[in-house]
């Protein structure tokens, strides 16, 4: 009895195991934005309610991360980010690339899809 017990736990901590490593490196669209900031909030209202509901939302969540609280160091191997709002791509724990400011709705949109092409 205590053996099919184990196993099952053995079972249940592999699954859990793997699903937090698979998302720790899954890919994300970091938001780096800061209180206050116009163009931030000019992409709420424009895009940030769609968003998630897009296959390029699906396949990489939004994350909001503040402008001025540490970066992830594989974002920052690549340059500070100094502009807000700055979206940056990344998969499997590497930075895809970036879209510095809001370049309105249309270019947003056209400037991700490159980036997603590169993933």
């Amino acid at each position: 009895m205590i053996h099919r017990h184990a196993a099952k736990l053995i079972v249940v901590l592999s699954f859990s195991c793997s699903f937090f490593a698979s998302s720790v490196y899954a890919a994300e669209l970091l938001m780096f934005r800061e209180h206050g900031c116009s163009w931030c909030e000019k992409w709420d209202e424009e895009i940030g309610e769609i968003y998630p509901k897009t296959t390029e939302g699906k396949a990489a969540p939004l994350r909001q991360l503040n402008i001025h609280d540490p970066i992830p160091e594989y974002v920052a191997k690549n340059g500070l980010v100094h502009f807000s709002p700055t979206f940056v791509l990344v998969d499997d724990g590497a930075e895809i690339g970036r879209i510095t400011g809001y370049p309105g709705e249309d270019n947003f949109w056209w400037f991700l899809e490159e980036l997603v092409k590169k993933m």
